[in-house]
């Protein structure tokens, strides 16, 4: 992508309504713009990193055995009297009517929608287990959004929900999101810690939010300092594995986490004092497993094998990827700007041009622009006739990890300079070097 021709609005200035340096970046950098409060378009290169957020969602999701479906935005009111949270939500949803005067909402959460979709095709308890997931936009009438996208009304999400015919196996596909959302977080480039939590609106037994630690976070977490050196399961755990995904389960949860709402200072004074860990943190996922709470009212149940119907057992698993992108700025930038981990990078690597014009580093970054764009990297070329100095802002400003300059007097000697944007490691190399250590 050649920056002269890419929508990328820059601002040199700090917003003054960014309370936290993720929303200032985002805002800075051209990724977001809010268009009413708590509400945001995603400009290009805040939707490229979106998009890779989504996919390593989407991967890992898969992997656990969860199934892809997209359902409305906006639901039938009846479903969520049927469940019996209608009037129990609050003012957080938002309540409509169609022009044949029928009750509609946007939709903050799924569990009726696909409750409903669940009981209208499933019968027996062959057809089990089965976790069905989506991202979509949902809304929620925030009373204070605040803090970008990291809390706005609209907001992405993805939201996952399972069924089984027993508890035991309503644990089992707990556990497979319990072990999916670490590998998801890990890819990312965060650490997140599973702690205790209030299962809240959702309802439910048992439930974890999966938190990272981060001085402008919204809550107050108490953990054991041992989660932040934990091994994250592997590429290969077996999520058909009951014992072992028990075992991470156990692992992840042997020590003490909790947030604020479901905090014990007498069992966090029983950590050793050396151990303790208090911090501020900020949620990316939160994971339920409620029983039969919308089963039983909603008629959602099976055959079993013993001949007689049973409701089903279901959880739900919810990961906020527009909440994700500012959470991953809050933990990697510096003063000059984004710091982003190579996953969810919007390019790979920046070229910038030090003089545009000039045919020597005009034809060097042309070559290169070529060859990694080829070898399937994602690039930007900085081609605009911008100074040396914005052009240098501006790279570290939006994060890309790496940056190849070319300037007259490198390109002269068939070099050019190579940057590690988290590091601020710089080596002069050889243009063939250059490309080759990127394609190979």
């Amino acid at each position: 992508m050649r920056l002269s021709r890419y929508f990328m609005p820059i601002l040199k200035e700090n917003p003054k309504e960014a309370e936290i340096v993720s929303h200032r970046l985002m805002l800075r950098a051209g990724m977001i713009r809010q268009q009413s409060q708590g509400i945001y378009s995603w400009l290009p290169l805040g939707k490229r990193v979106l998009d890779k957020v989504n996919a390593i969602i989407r991967d890992e999701q898969n992997r656990a055995g969860a199934i892809e479906l997209s359902m409305p935005t906006l639901q039938s009111a009846e479903l969520w009297q049927e469940s019996g949270r209608y009037d129990a939500y609050g003012k957080e949803m938002l309540r409509i009517k169609d022009r044949q005067d029928r009750p509609m909402l946007y939709g903050p959460t799924s569990e009726e929608m696909v409750t409903d979709i669940f009981r209208s095709s499933v019968k027996s308890y062959k057809d089990l287990p089965l976790n069905l997931y989506h991202i979509q936009l949902k809304f929620r009438d925030e009373i204070r959004p605040r803090f970008g996208t990291m809390r706005s009304r609209e907001f992405m999400m993805k939201d996952a929900y399972s069924f089984d015919l027993t508890r035991e196996a309503a644990e089992h596909s707990y556990n497979k999101m319990f072990a999916a959302y670490l590998r998801t977080f890990d890819r990312l480039g965060l650490r997140a810690i599973p702690m205790r939590a209030d299962t809240g609106p959702i309802g439910g037994k048992l439930s974890h939010e999966f938190i990272i630690l981060a001085d402008t976070g919204e809550s107050e977490v108490f953990c054991h300092k041992d989660f932040v050196d934990f091994d994250i399961p592997g590429e290969h755990t077996d999520f058909d594995s009951v014992e072992g995904l028990q075992a991470i389960f156990d692992k992840w949860t042997s020590l003490y986490a909790a947030t604020s709402e479901m905090h014990d200072e007498a069992a966090f004074n029983a950590v050793p004092e050396g151990d303790r860990l208090s911090a501020r943190g900020i949620e990316v996922g939160h994971i339920f497993y409620f029983g039969t709470k919308y089963s039983e009212p909603m008629g959602a149940k099976v055959q079993g094998p013993d001949g007689k119907e049973h409701f089903v057992h279901m959880g739900s698993y919810g990961i906020g990827p527009t909440r994700l992108v500012p959470a991953i700025i809050e933990a990697s930038h510096d003063d000059n700007g984004i710091i982003w981990p190579a996953s969810v990078a919007p390019f790979d690597i920046v070229v910038i041009n030090m003089k545009a014009g000039d045919q020597a580093c005009d034809d060097t970054c042309e070559l290169i622009y070529a060859a990694l764009s080829k070898a399937g990297k994602d690039v930007l070329y900085d081609d605009t006739d911008d100074r040396a100095g914005t052009k240098f802002a501006t790279a570290d400003l939006i994060g890309v990890p790496v940056q190849i300059i070319a300037g007259p007097r490198a390109v002269a000697n068939g070099e050019v300079e190579v940057k590690d944007r988290k590091t601020g490691a710089r080596e002069t190399m050889t243009i063939e070097a250059a490309i080759n250590r990127f394609v190979a």
